[in-house]
C-alpha cells in the first residue's frame, strides 16, 4: 500500500515511523525541511511547503497514493484533506470543516457552549480595545489572551505570567488587532483557569472515539515552567496511562468531554475522522476545555506512537471505515520520557544554520528513541532552523528510569548553539506540580 506523510517534524517522523512497521507499505512524504529520519524512511520525498496544495495533490495522484496522513495543522486549515477526498484519495486527516474545532478558537468555544459540552470556560471575543478591557476587568484581571487563529502554540499569553496588569493585557491585544496575528483582527479572552495542563489524544471515526494514555507537554521554555511559551519543549507519560495527578475517573470524564466534541461535529455536519487531542486544565472544578487540536500533539506523539502495538494503517482504516468501535489497540504498558534540542535563543530568536552533530548508533543502543525536527540536512551534516531541533524519547517501565535513559541518550548529541530543558520527567518538578495542585 502506498502512504503519504505531510510533515517534515518530529512528529511526522514518529507518524512515518509507526507507519512503516505496517506490512507492504511504500512511502512517500511531503516535507518543507530535509528531514532525516522521514527521508530514510520514505521511497521518495516532494520538497514542498505543507500548504501548497494544488502541488501535493497532483504528487498523490501521480503517484498513486492509497491514504494521505496529515501530520500540521497548517494544512488541515488550507484544505488539503477535502482536495485530496475530490481527487480521489483517502485522507485520514479531518477535512477543513471539522479542523475549525483547532484553527478557528472562536468557534469552537461556540461549539463547546451550543452543546453545552462540560469542561467550559468564560470566554468573549473582541475587535474593540475598550469592550475588551471591561470584560478584563469584570474577570478581576484573571485572563487568558488567544489570537483566533493559528500562531504555532506561541501566541497565547496568561495573566500573572506573560502580563502583570491590565495596561500590558490591552497593549497585547492592541498588537493582535493591528498585526492580525493568527490571521484576523479579532482576540479571543477566556477566564485564567488554575491547575495542572495535561492532554488527552485519542483516535476518532467521527462517531466514536479510543482515547490514548495521557501525557503532560512543558510549553514554557525554561526549567520550572518559566519563561515564554514555546511549540513544546517535551513531555512525559506512565505506563498505567494516567498521570500522577490525574485519576481514572478523571481521565474518563476527560475522553467523554472528548467524545461529546466528536458527536456535535457530526451534529454540525462536519464530521471528525482522524486524530484529535484534547488540552485540559485539571482544576479545583474537574477538568476544563483550554482548547482543541485537529491532530497528534508534538511532543506528545513521540510519547504514545512508539509504544501503540497494533497495525496503525489497519487504524486508519478503521477511521476511514466508521469501525472504530470494532477495534481493541495494543499499547505497550511503559513509561516515556521527551525531551526536544532546540537552537539557542528559541522562543525569542533562533540561532539558525548552526551544526548539530549526534551519534544514532549510540542514541538507538542507549534504548531511546531519535526524532529528527525542524532540521536542514545539507551536505550530510545536521542544521538548525528556527524551531525545533530533535527529540530523543527514554522509553522504560518506570518513569525514573525513562527519564534517565533520556538523558543518557541526550549526551550523544553536540552543538554549540543547542539549549534542552532537562528538568522534563524528573521526581523534583513532579513533585513540585503535586505540590502546586494540593495547595
Amino acid at each position: 500500500m502506498k502512504v503519504l506523510v505531510i510533515g517534515g517534524g518530529a512528529r511526522e517522523h514518529a507518524i512515518c515511523d509507526i507507519v512503516k512497521k505496517s506490512k507492504n507499505i511504500e512511502l512517500y512524504s511531503v516535507m518543507s525541511n530535509i528531514n532525516p529520519g522521514i527521508e530514510s524512511l520514505s521511497k521518495e520525498y516532494l520538497f514542498e511547503k505543507e500548504i501548497e496544495v494544488d502541488k501535493i495533490v497532483e504528487y498523490a495522484i501521480n503517484k498513486n497514493i492509497e491514504i494521505v496522513l496529515i501530520g500540521p495543522e497548517a494544512p488541515l486549515e488550507s484544505g488539503l484533506t477535502n482536495e485530496l477526498i475530490l481527487n480521489g484519495v483517502l485522507v485520514c486527516a479531518p477535512k477543513k470543516e471539522a479542523a475549525r474545532i483547532e484553527t478557528d478558537k472562536e468557534w469552537m468555544r461556540n461549539i463547546l457552549k451550543k452543546y453545552e459540552i462540560p469542561g467550559q470556560l468564560k470566554f468573549k471575543c473582541f475587535t474593540d480595545i475598550n469592550k475588551a478591557e471591561i470584560f478584563i476587568e469584570d474577570l478581576n484581571g484573571e485572563v487568558v489572551i488567544k489570537p483566533i487563529g493559528l500562531t504555532g502554540g506561541k501566541g497565547v499569553r496568561v495573566s500573572g505570567d506573560h502580563f502583570y496588569n491590565t495596561v500590558e493585557a490591552i497593549e497585547y491585544i492592541g498588537e493582535i488587532i493591528k498585526k492580525k496575528i493568527g490571521g484576523k483582527s479579532k482576540v479571543l479572552i477566556e477566564e485564567k483557569a488554575k491547575g495542572e495542563e495535561f492532554t488527552l489524544q485519542a483516535f476518532s471515526d467521527g462517531v466514536s472515539i479510543i482515547p490514548l494514555p495521557l501525557v503532560q507537554d512543558h510549553k514554557r521554555l525554561f526549567p520550572g515552567d518559566k519563561g515564554p511559551n514555546t511549540g513544546g519543549m517535551g513531555s512525559y507519560s506512565l505506563s498505567n496511562g494516567l498521570l500522577p495527578f490525574i485519576s481514572k475517573s478523571i481521565y474518563e470524564e476527560s475522553a467523554a468531554i472528548l467524545q461529546k466534541i466528536i458527536e456535535s461535529l457530526n451534529r454540525e455536519k462536519c464530521k471528525f475522522i482522524g486524530p484529535i487531542y484534547g488540552q485540559f486544565m485539571l482544576t479545583s472544578e474537574g477538568p476544563k476545555i483550554i482548547e482543541v487540536n485537529a491532530r497528534f500533539g508534538d511532543p506528545e506523539a513521540m510519547n504514545v506512537l512508539p509504544l501503540l502495538s497494533s497495525d496503525y494503517i489497519d487504524l486508519c482504516k478503521a477511521m476511514l471505515n466508521e469501525n472504530l468501535c470494532k477495534k481493541q489497540i495494543i499499547i505497550d504498558n511503559k513509561s516515556t520520557v521527551c525531551k526536544y534540542i532546540v537552537p539557542e535563543g528559541y522562543g525569542v530568536k533562533s540561532m539558525i544554520d548552526e551544526k548539530i552533530t549526534l551519534d544514532e548508533e549510540n542514541i538507538k543502543n542507549s534504548g531511546s528513541k531519535l526524532y529528527y525536527a525542524s532540521v536542514n540536512k545539507k551536505n550530510n551534516n545536521i542544521y538548525t532552523t528556527s524551531s525545533r531541533s530533535l527529540a530523543i524519547v527514554g522509553i522504560s517501565d518506570l518513569l525514573v528510569d525513562a527519564e534517565i535513559m533520556c538523558e543518557n541518550a541526550l549526551r550523544y548529541v553536540k552543538g554549540k548553539h543547542i539549549y534542552i530543558r532537562h528538568d522534563i520527567g524528573t521526581s523534583k518538578l513532579i513533585q513540585s506540580k503535586m505540590n502546586k495542585i494540593k495547595n
